[in-house]
């Protein structure tokens, strides 16, 4: 089973009778859900795309996701998902660097019009054959036959490129490959007790662009013949509901999603049902506070489970142990058959000891082919199969990991990166700016919001800070634009110029 598609085809063969996605009054059987994705991968080949070509996705937590991303893969060709918020500037940017073939976007809402900025970026980029699907009405690929052979891959053949920028400048594309993903899918059997004899339901808020809510979520679904309950977007009480009605046994989210789920309780909440039905928790994305912990086992009878994993990593590269007492506060200790160390600048392994702090290294499976077309890149982020994550940490004497500090400026929003260099650029382009920071201030519910520490040009004096708020939430994707904005005479600078953010709040 070298395709990734593999884990639909196996489910299918297996339990194709079995619920395996659930949205709204929709339920789609593993059988019906391969058969679409058929259709899709026999569109695909009708308009010209050959294995190894890259087909990118927009889309938010529909069936229709599912169906197109598994579509791709069978086809041969790599998915490139992409964040339904970017605007067509953004968007086209993705397509230009991946070299995209063909596009499928979803039209999206009023409040959420991915087929406008999908429209705008394929006119940008040219050459990209863009497949709109449509909310109501026949699919693309309706008049497609139901059955294909799925193309044979390569372990090392690239599934999908995930963006990501890493710490600094333009995002790159992480290529993973099959075995990758496919491991990464099934390692959910050790991690998580997983079995195809009693599967699990799955509540998938996490979007299914990012690698936690696509691999974690549906492949691990998929891998062990589980349903997944879509929810396009997260809103506390929904979820809740879904819960209970789907009889949810798996959840999945960042920090601030279980903080929303605490704050949505109420005596109208059947608790005890809810509680009756969670098998396994898991929180990713940011650290997890203690206080949240601590409630959530006693509301729900479940320990969350913190793990570690980065886009390049596929994603998980580390996780606290099933059916063990957590250490709160860790990340937890490498998943089977990938090592972790902490490292020094010069990658020279760190002197171990209690307090000892490095970067965490990682090296196994999930470790990436590399950034799409950067080498150079690529080199500075690998050697000899180890990869350098960014990240700050402490190990204790029993083998579990302490995220200490991002090493680098990267800003985490809800549970999604932000990068300052991007966001800096940007502003600078505006008349009014002269210098910029761009720095992550705390937030109770979002962990970090994202805040612009400006200096002015003195000839747009009158520019104000709601002025550039507003500019810059027409610039970026909702969750990356400065909500805070602060106008200063001087940053702060070393002595050989550069700007000093930990003197910035």
């Amino acid at each position: 089973m070298s395709n990734l598609a593999g884990l639909l085809e196996h489910s299918t063969e297996k339990y194709g009778d079995r619920t395996a996605i659930v949205f709204g009054d929709t339920r789609l059987t593993y059988a019906q859900v391969n058969g679409a994705a058929n259709q899709v991968a026999n569109l695909l080949v009708s308009r010209g795309v050959q294995p190894g070509d890259k087909v990118a996705l927009s889309c938010p937590n529909l069936p229709y996701f599912t169906i197109i991303y598994f579509g791709i893969l069978k086809a041969g060709a790599t998915v490139v998902p992409l964040n339904v918020l970017l605007k067509g500037r953004e968007v086209a940017y993705h397509l230009a660097d991946s070299e995209a073939k063909a596009y499928f976007a979803f039209e999206g809402t009023p409040d959420l019009p991915i087929g406008d900025a999908a429209r705008e970026a394929v006119v940008d980029v040219g050459g990209v054959d863009l497949i709109e699907v449509a909310a109501a009405g026949a699919a693309p690929w309706a008049e497609q036959l139901p059955t294909f052979d799925s193309v044979d891959m390569d372990d090392d053949d690239t599934a999908v490129i995930l963006y990501t920028s890493g710490t600094t400048g333009q995002p790159k594309g992480a290529e993973l490959r099959h075995r990758n993903v496919l491991d990464n899918a099934l390692a959910g059997s050790d991690l998580f007790n997983s079995d195809e004899t009693t599967p699990d339901t799955y509540l998938c808020v996490l979007p299914l662009f990012h690698s936690f809510g696509q691999v974690v979520i549906q492949n691990g679904a998929f891998a062990f013949g589980g349903t997944v309950v879509m929810l396009p977007r997260f809103e506390a009480k929904p979820a809740l509901d879904l819960m209970l009605r789907h009889g949810v046994t798996f959840f999945g989210g960042v920090p601030t999603m279980y903080w929303g789920l605490l704050g949505a309780l109420d005596e109208t909440t059947d608790v005890e049902a809810l509680a009756a039905n969670l098998r396994v928790a898991v929180a990713g994305g940011a650290a997890l506070p203690v206080d949240i912990h601590r409630q959530f086992k006693e509301r729900f009878g479940v320990t969350i489970l913190e793990g570690y994993g980065l886009s390049e990593t596929s994603p998980v590269a580390s996780f606290s142990r099933f059916g063990e007492e957590p250490r709160v506060g860790s990340i937890g200790v490498p998943i089977p058959d990938v090592e972790m160390k902490l490292i020094n600048d010069d990658w020279s392994d760190v002197e171990p000891g209690p307090d000892a702090v490095g970067e965490i290294a990682i090296k196994g499976h999930n470790v990436m082919k590399g950034y799409y077309n950067r080498p150079e890149a690529t080199a500075e982020a690998i050697q000899d199969g180890w990869f350098r994550s960014g990240d700050l940490a402490k190990k204790d004497h029993d083998g579990f990991y302490y995220i200490v500090d991002r090493s680098k400026d990267m800003i985490i929003r809800g549970g999604f990166n932000v990068y300052p260099r991007e966001i800096e650029e940007i502003l600078m382009g505006h008349p009014a700016v002269s210098l910029v920071a761009v720095i992550g201030v705390p937030h109770e519910s979002h962990g970090e919001e994202i805040k612009a520490v400006v200096v002015k040009n003195k000839d747009h004096d009158d520019v104000s800070e709601d002025d550039l708020v507003a500019w810059g939430k027409e610039q970026f994707a909702a969750y990356k634009y400065p909500r805070v904005l602060e106008f200063r005479d001087e940053l702060p600078m070393t002595g050989t110029g550069k700007i000093l953010k930990r003197e910035l709040s």
